[in-house]
């Protein structure tokens, strides 16, 4: 599938390949989505509940893209991207501020087949012109998500993926394949599909897109970016990992190291390994390991803890790959030179 007969039209700024920055709930706000969009690439906003706080950072992104916008067919669509965590949501407030906003894409996840059905009807309605993208990680959701709604793209999270995703997974490498191939027998190979999970590069982005991919999103790389939110005590941890596989950890016991997990039982989380994770892989009681996590960080040993046995980081296998700081833009010019001088190679040996 050509990347240009699939976004150039929907999506008129952005360079080929697409590149994308994970919508990472409080960390990927409008200074990133920003950096990113402008880079050529998909910058996106990630989930917030507070709709008053999403709502100034989407007013705050159309102010500074202004000069951008005006060289766009339409310009009332934003060129950036919104994620939506779909359980728990309250729908009619969404649509308000996607009728307002008019976000070029929509990004709806963790959700069954009928609720986002239910979405993407409102949001077509709500925002005609915003892309509906529906980030999902099975090849069994997929094809209940396009034989439900069919949206106008499928972003395919694989099990290397940091942060939230479907618990039972495959890597891109399988579940591209198989959902491409599932599509196109079911009559619905016109779908695009954006890969997620493990990419932190140029490389991973060339191989997903010989894979079948139209795009590519990243989370952990842009835990590099000096635009993305997080504390830097959270950066120099990712910075000093290495070895994906064995640095990072999927498990629900990382949403319930504080309390009780609202999270529905399809899906997971992987985030940096700490000693939170190695008692309960252990067989320890996610009671017991709340009570000696809180005399940990109460007492005399606190000292001891390390940044991510108090909390839950999320992020992917390709973390061992992420180790020094790079602006975002710098980041999407750098991924796509790389992946373009990949796949020239590649047809060259040909």
């Amino acid at each position: 599938m050509s990347f240009g007969n699939v976004f150039k039209r929907t999506l008129p700024w952005v360079q080929s390949p697409l590149i994308a920055n994970a919508p990472m709930s409080g960390a990927a706000l409008s200074e990133l989505a920003i950096a990113v969009s402008r880079a050529g690439g998909l910058g996106q906003i990630g989930f917030l509940d507070d709709m008053h706080q999403l709502s100034n950072e989407l007013q705050m992104a159309r102010d500074k893209l202004q000069d951008l916008i005006a060289t766009l067919p339409d310009p009332q669509v934003l060129p950036i991207g919104v994620g939506v965590i779909v359980f728990g949501s309250p729908m009619e407030a969404w649509m308000r501020l996607f009728k307002t906003h008019k976000p070029a894409v929509v990004w709806l996840s963790f959700a069954g087949a009928n609720d986002i059905r239910q979405w993407t009807e409102a949001i077509r309605q709500a925002s005609p012109k915003s892309q509906v993208w529906v980030q999902l990680g099975s090849v069994q959701a997929a094809l209940e998500i396009v034989q439900a709604c069919h949206p106008d793209a499928l972003v395919l999270q694989g099990s290397d993926a940091g942060g939230h995703g479907h618990q039972d997974g495959a890597s891109i490498v399988s579940l591209i394949p198989e959902v491409t191939d599932t599509l196109l027998h079911h009559g619905n190979g016109d779908i695009p599909l954006i890969a997620a999970g493990g990419i932190v590069d140029g490389r991973g982005t060339a191989a997903a897109l010989a894979l079948g991919a139209s795009g590519v999103v990243m989370g952990t790389r842009f835990l590099s970016a000096p635009e993305t939110r997080i504390p830097q005590i959270y950066r120099d941890a990712i910075f000093k990992a290495s070895d994906g596989g064995q640095a990072t950890a999927r498990s629900r016991v990382f949403d319930e190291i504080w309390g009780p997990n609202f999270w529905p039982a399809t899906y997971d989380g992987r985030c940096l390994r700490n000693r939170v994770y190695d008692q309960y892989a252990s067989g320890m009681d996610i009671k017991k390991i709340r009570s000696w996590l809180a005399s940990e960080m109460n007492g005399s040993g606190s000292e001891s803890l390390d940044v991510h046995d108090m909390g839950s980081l999320w992020a992917g296998t390709g973390v061992g790959m992420v180790n020094s700081m790079q602006r975002a833009g710098d980041i999407v010019q750098t991924v796509r030179d790389v992946a373009l001088k990949r796949i020239g190679s590649l047809a060259r040996e040909e």
